[in-house]
């Protein structure tokens, strides 16, 4: 390793950790996992502004080749940007910026700096997209429209999520406010939109608000799907007596790891009772069904529990199942 890039990893990754005062001597060890360190810093910052950059296009393509020219609005900050520039003659790129900088600030305060950041980036280089890129007309249909407008900008704003930022503050908004009255985010979000939308059939009129809620109901599945990832994860909680056998079974049919808890039975007044082994797993929801018939010829009794899961990271579910 040469010289520069010693000082580059002592600068970027190694320095911060030097409680001492003085001129620190790094051993090899600490650079390689320093360099490593350094290369994972980087490759993240790479990916996330991929990701902002192509939700910044998808976005802009939603709005330009779909939503504006049939005043056609969405939910959130987005939402009252496309409305105030359908009622105003203010471009939509300034309202962009003007309507977000008060969820910017927000951010900031109950996120953070990196968060306020990476946001304040994203939103100016959305509202550059817009003023300056030409897309096409695409359709012309008020139902395709309103469909692929939403799909477009909720692709833009999950894309934008994925790499650390956001291109519509209303979340930030819902957080603060859900904090401060005890209120579930999404209630908070239902009563913006509702405000939004009954401005929307007053200024507009009743079809363009109308039009505007399959906007949004694309738009939010869409920024889900991009959000929870391509696969919808099930974990699974298994309490019987033929763990071991249950357990072989997930291994070598299934192709998917397990983790087994220990564990203490018991029913009503019974009390505590044997030890029990609790199987824990996690499978794609397409898989699912073959788990029950696996189950069913171990033990039908099985005591089994499943959740939804949105994502997951490391471990074995993002491998291919083995093949029988």
């Amino acid at each position: 390793m040469n010289s520069f890039w010693k000082q580059i990893i002592i600068q970027t990754t190694l320095k911060h950790k030097n409680k001492n005062s003085g001129v620190k001597v790094y051993s090899d060890y600490e650079l390689a996992k320093g360099l490593r360190e350094f290369k994972i810093n980087v490759t993240g910052q790479v990916k996330d502004f991929a990701l902002i950059t192509f939700g910044i296009f998808s976005a802009a393509f939603g709005f330009k080749g779909f939503l504006l020219t049939n005043h056609f609005i969405d939910g959130g900050a987005t939402g009252i940007s496309l409305l105030i520039s359908a009622l105003t003659s203010i471009p939509l790129y300034i309202l962009i910026i003007g309507v977000n900088i008060p969820f910017i600030i927000l951010g900031y305060n109950i996120i953070g700096r990196a968060f306020a950041i990476k946001t304040m980036l994203a939103i100016a280089g959305l509202a550059l997209v817009v003023a300056t890129v030409t897309f096409p007309d695409v359709t012309s249909d008020n139902l395709l429209v309103a469909i692929f407008g939403g799909f477009f900008l909720g692709a833009g704003i999950g894309l934008s999520v994925r790499g650390g930022a956001v291109i519509d503050g209303t979340e930030v908004l819902a957080i603060f406010l859900s904090r401060k009255f005890g209120t579930t985010i999404g209630d908070i979000i239902m009563i913006i939109n509702v405000i939004i939308f009954s401005a929307a059939a007053y200024f507009l009129s009743v079809e363009i608000a109308l039009y505007s809620m399959i906007t949004y109901l694309s738009a939010s599945k869409t920024l889900d799907f991009i959000i929870e990832g391509i696969e919808e994860y099930t974990g699974v909680t298994i309490i019987s007596s033929s763990s071991q056998r249950i357990k072989q079974m997930i291994i070598d049919i299934l192709g998917r790891g397990v983790t087994v808890y220990n564990g203490k039975s018991g029913f009503g007044n019974k009390g505590e009772k044997n030890d029990i082994e609790i199987i824990y797993t996690v499978l794609t929801r397409l898989e699912v069904n073959r788990l029950n018939t696996e189950l069913e010829k171990i033990d039908s009794s099985a005591f089994v529990v499943m959740s939804s899961i949105r994502d997951t990271k490391g471990g074995m579910i993002k491998k291919r199942p083995l093949k029988h």
